[in-house]
């Protein structure tokens, strides 16, 4: 009998009801491609985060709310406070010991939305507050209203990254379509980092690590779309098959 791998699955935070929760699509696109996860504790504790680890075949980092300034080394701007952005300092402080503490033991990641734009930081590298304000395009990053299984806007993979690799034997081909939910994005990328696939108007929608196993993180929401899109139900097998092995 083949064993489906355990996959971990960082929590949402819901402030107002002062509560963890969780998206179904997370759950599902990981229960579909031959995972079983499991939502993981809110936790700052780094003996609980290394028994977490040690027991996952997988570590599943979620969207959710913005990056703080000050995980990348800068101070949130006047014009940032003033949106009134809803920060999560309990997950960035979570995740800032999670992370190093997966790569450290190879552990298979993948990262959606903030979970790239968390990776990124906490490996050094800096992120766009805010893009309509400081990098104003046409493309359409922020679909304005549900439902999000819908396509937004393309993407290019480069060639000869993992991504592209995945895509390129399945038929798809150098440019897919991607749904978009998100404000903030990666700057600069973090030196262990690379960029797997970037928007028309440059913004960087995926990276990966090449020295570990499985480091993958996307700047869309594939928990959204693999009911519909073949192509985000391939990104969660890639991502399960590798927690297997």
């Amino acid at each position: 009998m083949d064993t489906r791998p355990l996959i971990g699955v960082v929590p949402l935070m819901d402030y107002k009801l002062e509560s963890l929760w969780m998206l179904p699509g997370y759950m599902d696109g990981i229960t579909e491609a031959g995972g079983t996860p499991v939502m993981l504790p809110l936790t700052e504790d780094p003996d609980v985060i290394r028994q977490l680890v040690a027991l996952c075949d997988g570590i599943l980092v979620t969207g959710g709310q913005d990056v703080a300034p000050e995980m990348y080394g800068e101070t949130a701007s006047p014009e940032y406070l003033a949106m009134n952005p809803e920060l999560s300092p309990e997950l960035d402080r979570m995740e800032a010991l999670l992370i190093p503490e997966v790569i450290a033991t190879d552990t298979p990641m993948l990262g959606i939305c903030r979970g790239v734009q968390i990776l990124n930081a906490v490996l050094g590298g800096t992120m766009w507050h805010d893009l309509p304000t400081e990098l104003p395009s046409d493309v359409e990053h922020h679909m304005p209203n549900p439902p999000y299984d819908l396509l937004g806007h393309e993407v290019d993979l480069v060639p000869g990254t993992p991504l592209a690799d995945l895509m390129e034997a399945a038929g798809e081909g150098s440019r897919i379509a991607v749904n978009s939910y998100h404000h903030q994005a990666v700057r600069e990328v973090a030196d262990e980092l690379a960029v797997m696939a970037k928007a028309d108007d440059g913004v960087i929608e995926a990276l990966y690590r090449p020295g570990s196993r499985f480091c993958w993180g996307v700047q869309w929401h594939p928990e959204f779309l693999h009911k519909v899109d073949a192509r985000s139900r391939m990104i969660f097998k890639a991502f399960v098959d590798a927690a297997r092995s």
